[in-house]
């Protein structure tokens, strides 16, 4: 095979991690984009034991921080002269958070990190990407979405750099699925935006997974019993690594973009109603996202947030020309 790049965000542990394992157990040099670099640099060498692939590399790379990320593409694109697959895994939620909090660029923590960070670093090295004979992009996205088939639940677009945080009542959870949200729509318009490069970007609905001890401890009496049961029948996160993997090599997928994709890795299409036996249809089911998504003004709001709060000019075809 052909040496190909594949570069994956929060590669140090859970999914990222299993899946930085799963690509360079297949040969991909993997490059694992990571915050913390004490607890990175040991999962990285064990990722080099493990599967004897010694290209295996560690950038340093807040993505919640725009200064970070401009810094990490710098120092890439002085290294690799192409890039294949980019995974934007990263993602924040913190269980024990009941305060509101913002990134160094005064942005709510959760946004930054889970859609306006994937949005500027894809943008970013979308030049790279180019050149590859086949490159994807995959969002990681959530099943938390779901709770958009409520005709009630909107994205706090008036509330994303802390606005009303004295006034108004904060939800972690509620913040979290909003910018996972976001993500799902920056998908199919990043997907839009990109396609005459070839760059083919999906977003996959990640399922249950095992949650760390560390992870459940944080969580509330009720929602603590309640992780420790599903732990039990829930799979490892090397499950939804597979998938990852499948999604971003396979031919299945090879000419799909603007897709969300379920855990089953099948294309989630969206709902025709929202009422009825056919929303509960929606809730439980895995086979329909939320019409809120395709909604065009929701679409265009946050696209226009992106380029506002990162000063940054999207235009494709000024990508193609540097080529």
């Amino acid at each position: 095979m052909t040496e190909k790049y594949v570069m994956i965000t929060g590669a140090n542990s859970g999914i990222g991690r299993a899946a930085a394992l799963k690509f360079a157990s297949e040969g991909y040099h993997v490059i694992m984009a990571c915050r913390n670099m004490k607890i990175s640099v040991p999962v990285q060498n064990e990722i080099i034991a493990s599967t004897k692939n010694s290209h295996v590399d560690l950038l340093e790379l807040d993505i919640s921080s725009f200064d970070s990320i401009r810094r990490f593409c710098k120092i890439f694109k002085s290294s690799y002269s192409r890039l294949d697959i980019v995974i934007n895994n990263a993602a924040y939620l913190n269980h024990g958070e009941k305060e509101y909090k913002l990134s160094a660029d005064q942005i709510e923590l959760s946004f930054a990190t889970n859609a306006f960070g994937p949005f500027l670093l894809t943008h970013l090295l979308a030049d790279l990407l180019a050149k590859s004979p086949d490159p994807r992009v995959l969002n990681a996205c959530t099943t938390n979405v779901k709770n958009f088939f409520d005709p009630k639940r909107k994205i706090e677009f008036d509330n994303l750099r802390g606005e009303l945080k004295d006034v108004r009542p904060y939800s972690k959870y509620k913040m979290y699925g909003d910018s996972k949200m976001a993500l799902l729509i920056l998908t199919f318009k990043m997907a839009e935006q990109y396609k005459h490069l070839g760059i083919k970007i999906n977003a996959i609905q990640i399922n249950r997974v095992k949650l760390s001890k560390e992870t459940i401890n944080k969580m509330r009496s009720f929602w603590k019993v309640l992780a420790w049961v599903q732990n039990l029948t829930n799979p490892l996160p090397v499950y939804m690594a597979d998938n990852y993997f499948h999604i971003c090599t396979s031919d299945e997928f090879k000419n799909s973009t603007g897709q969300f994709i379920n855990h089953h890795k099948n294309i989630i299409t969206p709902s025709i109603t929202e009422k009825g036996v056919a929303q509960v249809k929606n809730i439980f089911g895995f086979s329909t996202y939320p019409r809120y998504a395709l909604d065009p003004q929701n679409m265009e709001q946050i696209w226009t947030l992106c380029k506002s709060l990162t000063n940054e000019k999207i235009d494709a075809n000024r990508v193609q020309a540097l080529l």
